[in-house]
C-alpha cells in the first residue's frame, strides 16, 4: 500500500499553517456544530513528480467541497510517504492533530482515544458502500476508526517477451518458477527472479510469499503466527531454490528495495517479480510486454492475493466531528473515488465505483486486480504492534534467505518481537 500498496494534494504553501492549529477552528470539545470551520487536512503524495502530484487532485476536490458546503474550509497539506506517517504522529503528540489525515495507518490513534469512529462521522449510505474486506481491516476493538481511501492488489508479472525467447510458459507453481528462473539465466536476463526484499517495502514481498503457501502473518482468529511451519518451509525453499542457484539478480534481496526492481522490469532485465497496477502502466509504457497471473504457490496458483490500503481518519481534537463527516461523504462519491484511482492506477474501495471501474473498457487492464480485491487479505493494520512488527520484517526477513541463513531463527525473533509488541498495546 505502500505498498502497495504504494501506494497516490493549493497546497504546499499551507505547510506551516496546517502544521499549526490556528484561530479559524472552531474551538474543542465534542462537536462545535456552529460557526464557520476550517478543517486541516494532511495527505500522501501519490505522484512521482509535480506533474502528477497528488496535490492537483487535492485542490479540485477541495474547490467543489467548499462551493457545495459555505461555512466549511480546508486547509491541504501534502507531504511525501517518507514524511507524512512520521508527521503526523509529531502533530499529535504535541497536542496539534489534523482534522483529517490520510496516511497508511491509523490503530495507534485509534488505541489512544484520538479518532472518531466511522459511525460517528459519515452517512450509513457512504459507511455501508465500502469493501467488506477492506473495512474489516479499517477495525481495532470491531470498531471501525479507518476509512480506507485507495487500495491495491498484487499478481505475479513477467516480462513476455523475455519468456518467448525461453520459450517458457506462464508459471503456476513454485517449481515453475524455479525452472523458468533456471531458463532465463541461462538467456542471460539479469534478475531472472527479482525479491526486493530490501527495508523499503520487504513486509508485502514477504506476506506474498507466506499466502502462497497457506501462510501468512497471523492465524484464523487473528493471532499472530509467523515462525509456523509453513512460514518457515516458504523462506526455506526461497534461499536454497531461488537465491541459493544464484536466481535472483546480482543485488543480495535484503539490499533490493522494491523500487530499484521495479526500476529494473521496466528496463527489461527482469524475468519475474510481484507487482501492482502503477508498475503495469509504467513497464508497459517503456515497451515491455507485461504478463501476469496469480502468484504461484507450492502445488497452484495462490487461492487469495495480498491486498494493500491505506486510511482515512477523522481526530477528535479540535471538535469539528459534523464537518469532517460532511467532507468525507462528499470525497467518497464515485466521481472522486474514481478520479483519484484513475490518476494513479489504484483500485477504488467501494462497491459502487468499483462496478463502474469494472465495466469500464477503459479500464480493462484492471480486471484482473479489481477481481482479486474482494478475497485478498490484508496486513493486520488493525493492530497497534503492526508498526513495530512490519519494521522489524523490513529489518531483518533478508538474512533468511541469505547464504547459510536460517528461516526459523529469522522468523523466530521477528516472532517474538511481535509477543513483545502484543503484550505492550
Amino acid at each position: 500500500m505502500g505498498e502497495a500498496v504504494q501506494r497516490r494534494f493549493t497546497v504546499l504553501t499551507a505547510v506551516v499553517a496546517a502544521l499549526g492549529m490556528t484561530a479559524t477552528l472552531s474551538g474543542c470539545g465534542e462537536d462545535s456544530g456552529t460557526g464557520d470551520v476550517t478543517l486541516k487536512l494532511v495527505a500522501a503524495d501519490y505522484g512521482t513528480s509535480a506533474a502528477n502530484s497528488s496535490e492537483k487532485y487535492w485542490s479540485g476536490l477541495v474547490a467543489g467541497f467548499e462551493k457545495a458546503n459555505p461555512g466549511i474550509k480546508v486547509e491541504v497539506n501534502v507531504l511525501s510517504w517518507k514524511d507524512v506517517d512520521r508527521k503526523v504522529a509529531e502533530m499529535v503528540k504535541e497536542g496539534k492533530a489534523p482534522d483529517i489525515a490520510q496516511i497508511g495507518a491509523y490503530a495507534d490513534f485509534a488505541k489512544a482515544d484520538k479518532l472518531y469512529s466511522v459511525d460517528q462521522m459519515v452517512s450509513i449510505r457512504t459507511q455501508a458502500n465500502f469493501l467488506p474486506s477492506l473495512t474489516d481491516a479499517g477495525k481495532v476493538d470491531g470498531t471501525l476508526y479507518g476509512l480506507p481511501f485507495v487500495a491495491s492488489t498484487r499478481l505475479l508479472f513477467y516480462n513476455e517477451n523475455l519468456f518467448d525467447q525461453a520459450g517458457l510458459k506462464a508459471p503456476k507453481t513454485w517449481d515453475d518458477i524455479q525452472s523458468g528462473a533456471a531458463a532465463l539465466k541461462a538467456q542471460g536476463v539479469k534478475y531472472p527472479f527479482a525479491l526486493p526484499l530490501g527495508q523499503e517495502e520487504a513486509q508485502a514481498e514477504t506476506m506474498m510469499w507466506l499466502l502462497s503457501n497457506s501462510g501468512g502473518y497471523v492465524d484464523d482468529v487473528g493471532l499472530y503466527d509467523i515462525d509456523s511451519a509453513q512460514n518457515i518451509a516458504t523462506f526455506t525453499w526461497l534461499r536454497d531454490n531461488l537465491v541459493g542457484k544464484g536466481l535472483t539478480g546480482p543485488v543480495a534481496p535484503g539490499e533490493l528495495d522494491r523500487a530499484k526492481a521495479f526500476e529494473a522490469f521496466t528496463k527489461g532485465e527482469v524475468g519475474m517479480l510481484n507487482g501492482h497496477p502503477t508498475l503495469m502502466e509504467e513497464a508497459e509504457a517503456k515497451g515491455v510486454k507485461v504478463g501476469m497471473v496469480p502468484l504461484p504457490g507450492a502445488e497452484g496458483p495462490t487461492k487469495g492475493s495480498m491486498g494493500v490500503a491505506d486510511w482515512m481518519m477523522g481526530f477528535k481534537q479540535n471538535g469539528n466531528r459534523q464537518a469532517i463527516g460532511k467532507f468525507f461523504d462528499y470525497a467518497y462519491s464515485d466521481e472522486n473515488v474514481l478520479a483519484f484511482a484513475d490518476e494513479y492506477d489504484l483500485l477504488p474501495v467501494t462497491g459502487s465505483a468499483s462496478a463502474e471501474m469494472e465495466t469500464d473498457n477503459k479500464h480493462v487492464k484492471l480486471r484482473e486486480f479489481l477481481a482479486a480485491l474482494p478475497n485478498s487479505q490484508l496486513p493486520p493494520f488493525g493492530k497497534t504492534s503492526w508498526a513495530t512488527v512490519s519494521e522489524s520484517v523490513k529489518k531483518n526477513i533478508g538474512e533468511a534467505v541469505a547464504p547459510g541463513g536460517s528461516p526459523e531463527r529469522v522468523l523466530g525473533s521477528i516472532a517474538s518481537e511481535a509477543t513483545r509488541a502484543e503484550s505492550a498495546e
